[in-house]
Formats: structure tokens, sequence, C-alpha cells
């Protein structure tokens, strides 16, 4: 496993992986731990690459706009602010120059807020991966052709990566799951419930696990730049 669990892992890998999920509806045919398991593979994937501390994934996000789904479980966004801010000061008291969060649940908005606190307040560089655009061209490199917003939850590129990495956790029904919303402009005030039945906003049909490696390989090598940037000297 690329995972790194030594005891002075931290003194010879400069910065440490944080992987965030989230435990959510995925439709019928993906787990309701999808995105923990995708910013794991992503976090292996980066392990694989680069002299990084992958620390475990926290399994728990901010799910609310899809509580009306059955086994949908959150925590608030103070709590996984809070989380996150101690996992980052005991990071920090050991010396690790850098953090990588890998978010793969685009309703942990607070995410973003807490990196840009931390960064002017603390020794320890922190960098939330992917980013918007990191997450576009992945899609690119993999030829995957439909957008993120278009394919926004257990479509395309979540069923290739759960395709690649689990593909004992994909239960049949993707094939023929494809559902459109293009219209979701309310979706913090009425829920998923509103657009899907489902559960499924995306294109779950046009998945492989070819496209899946494509993603994770392309994140992986991706990383770099964000790693090189973490462990700089401070202007």
């Amino acid at each position: 496993m690329p995972t790194t669990t030594t005891e002075d892992s931290c003194t010879w890998a400069p910065v440490a992986l944080l992987p965030v999920g989230s435990f959510e509806q995925h439709g019928p045919y993906l787990p309701l731990l999808t995105d923990t398991l995708i910013a794991t593979a992503i976090a292996d994937s980066i392990s694989l690459r680069h002299n990084v501390f992958q620390l475990p994934a926290l399994a728990f996000g901010c799910s609310h706009e899809h509580s009306e789904f059955s086994g949908t479980v959150s925590i608030g966004a103070t709590t996984l602010n809070s989380i996150v801010a101690d996992l980052i000061d005991s990071l920090n008291r050991q010396g690790t120059r850098g953090l990588v969060i890998i978010n793969a649940h685009g309703g942990n908005y607070v995410l973003s807020n807490v990196v840009q606190e931390v960064n002017t307040k603390r020794d320890i560089r922190v960098g939330l991966f992917p980013s918007r655009e990191g997450w576009t061209e992945a899609r690119e490199a993999a030829g995957i052709t439909s957008t993120s917003y278009e394919d926004m939850h257990a479509g395309e590129l979540e069923t290739s990566i759960l395709l690649a990495v689990h593909p004992g956790h994909v239960r049949d029904g993707w094939q023929s799951a494809d559902h459109s919303a293009p219209d979701r402009r309310h979706l913090t005030t009425v829920g998923m419930s509103a657009y899907t039945d489902s559960g499924v906003v995306g294109y779950p049909s046009r998945a492989s696990a070819e496209k899946g490696r494509a993603v994770l390989d392309h994140l992986g090598r991706a990383a770099g730049e964000l790693i090189t940037l973490l462990v700089e000297p401070h202007a």
C-alpha cells in the first residue's frame, strides 16, 4: 500500500495528504462511500509518484443537499472546519511543511475557507486538490466528454473511477441510469431530490475503467506542481 505509517514519516516526507470524502447517496449502483473511496484513490496515485505522508481519509462531509436520500449521513460545516483545523495544527507542531487536502465532495465548500485562512496564520502551507481546473484537465486527459457541471453526481467521472479501483462495489444498472438536470440554480435551497429521483445527475453510461485509470494517473502526476509550491521557501 502507498500509505506511509512509520513513526518518523513526517520527518522525511515534508508534505502530508488528507483525503476528504463524504457518506452520501450515489444513486442505486454506487456505494455511500463513493467520495471517500475516490479521495483515497487520488491520494494513493499521488503517493506512488511523490514523497508524501498519506493520512487516513475523513469519511464524513457536508452532504445536506442529499439528506432526503436514504443512507446519507452528514456533519456540519463548522464541525468539518474544526476537524481539519485541528489536524493542520497537529501537523504544524510536528514540523510538516505542507498539507494537500484532497476533496472529492463538491459540497465541502468550507474547505476552501479553511485553506485560505490557514495560509495567513500558520507556518505550514495548505493546498486544496484537485482544483476546478484540475478536474477539467483530468477529464480531458481521460477522454471524458461530459463537463463537471453536466456530470455532477454518480456520472461518467465517478463511475469510471470506481470501475477502475473498486469494481466490486459497482452494482449493475449504471449502464442505463443517465439523467440530465441542466438548471440546478436552487440546489442549496431545495436539495438534490428536486432535480433527480434516482440521485444521479450525469452520464454513467459513458463510464469505463480505462477512463478512471487515466483520471487517477493524470491527477497523481499533476499534484507535483502543488507539492512543489507547498515546500518552497515562503516569500
